[in-house]
This record gives structure tokens, sequence and C-alpha cells, in this order.
């Protein structure tokens, strides 16, 4: 269900494994009383999400303090979140920038449009996988509701194993995964990596070698040549 990869006096770092909800929904165990129990806290604070299908990095705050403190930074955007994802097909570009509003398509699917008033916004890398597929280092500015699966799907490279965005493919999962995040909490920057390739748990794509190597290459997301986006 996930692993305890650091603790803070106030906060905990953990790796959510895929098919985990952050809530308690369908009858689902929540997440945070499993955790508090494995950590001893009474009580512990969700300060982002992760979607059901997503694994990797969430921060847990351990008291309410922390909990608004790094909710502001994660509010004014001072945190940085990068994911790994392998996507079907080849995509119309093998870097760059996907931006653009989102609206509701059907069901509990999400869409990119043309318009820019409150946009999702997400730079992205990728490198070679098996043929047909790519692996992708995604950077979201922004924090919207499925907006890499969106921003994926929207360059023609939907991810693997996605039952909402790629109902087609067939995975054990569906392939994305936040893979490090770096935020600031009592004046000093905090970074944490997950690398999937060390957790059986996370799926067996990530052991093929080409995504192997392609992950190898990114082990400092934070250090890489980002272009910057005009606001």
């Amino acid at each position: 269900m996930f692993d305890i990869l650091y603790t803070h006096n106030d906060f905990l770092i953990i790796n959510k494994h895929p098919g985990v909800s952050v809530h308690k929904d369908d009858g689902d165990t929540m997440l945070l009383a499993e955790v508090a129990k494995a950590s001893g806290d009474s009580q512990l604070y969700l300060v982002h999400r992760l979607d059901k299908m997503t694994s990797g990095i969430l921060l847990l705050a351990r008291n309410s303090q922390a909990a608004s403190e790094l909710s502001q930074a994660f509010a004014k955007r001072l945190v940085e979140k990068f994911y790994l994802a392998i996507g079907t097909k080849k995509p119309k570009k093998k870097q760059g920038l996907v931006s653009g509003d989102m609206e509701r398509s059907r069901r509990s699917a999400w869409k990119l449009i043309n318009s820019h008033h409150n946009p999702a916004i997400t730079q992205f890398f990728s490198a070679s996988a098996k043929p047909g597929e790519r692996l992708f280092l995604c950077k979201p500015h922004t924090g919207k509701t499925h907006q890499i699966r969106v921003a994926l799907k929207s360059i023609g490279s939907a991810i693997v194993g996605d039952p909402i965005y790629n109902s087609a493919s067939q995975a054990d999962r569906g392939y994305l995964h936040a893979f490090a995040l770096a935020f600031p909490y009592q004046e000093q920057t905090h970074q944490f990596l997950c690398d999937p390739r060390d957790h059986l748990a996370l799926g067996e794509k990530w052991q093929e070698t080409e995504i192997q190597q392609g992950i190898e290459a990114w082990l400092q997301p934070w250090q890489l040549a980002w272009p910057n986006i005009k606001k």
C-alpha cells in the first residue's frame, strides 16, 4: 500500500503504491489512517494529492501548523514536482510545453482546449523506450486534476495502462509515477526522489532496459536544463 521513505519531525514522505486511493472511496482503506498506524501519529494531514492510478512521492504533514505552511508552499507554486510516465505511441514532439485550459469531457475524463484563461501548464522531456512506447519526465507547473494524463494524450502518447485515457492499453498498472519533489520548509529546501526501479510493487515496466537507461539520466531532475516559461 505504501512505503515510508523519510520521517521528519513535522512531515512524512511516503511512496504510495498504484491502485491505492488517497481518499476513502469504494470501500478502500483510508491511506492516511494506515500510514499513521505505521508512523505512530495520532493524525496526519494531506497537503497535496495523487490520483489512485499514480504511484510515488506523497508529502504528509504531522501537525496542523506544518500542514498550513506546506499547503501555502503548494498554493504559491514554490514546490517543484516531477513525474515519470510511459506513453504509448510516438508523441507529436519529443520535448516541450503543453499548455491550455482543461474542461470536463465524458464521465470522469477531462480534455485540453485551446483557450488559456486558467491553463494547465506541463513541461516535459522524453526518451526512447520499447518500440511503440516512450518514456516521459514531466514537470507540471499547475496542479489540475488528471493534468499530466491529459497533456500526454494531447500530444498523441496516452499513458500505458491508463483506464480512462487509454482504455485499450493492457498493463499491470497505469504508468504514472510521482518521481521527485522539492519544497521549502522553515527556510530550508528539501529534495526527495523515489526511483520506481527500487520498488517491485510499482510495476514491471520500470525494469525494462530502455526505461532504466532513461531514468538513469534524470536522477537529478531539478538540475536539468528546463527552459524558462514566459509568464
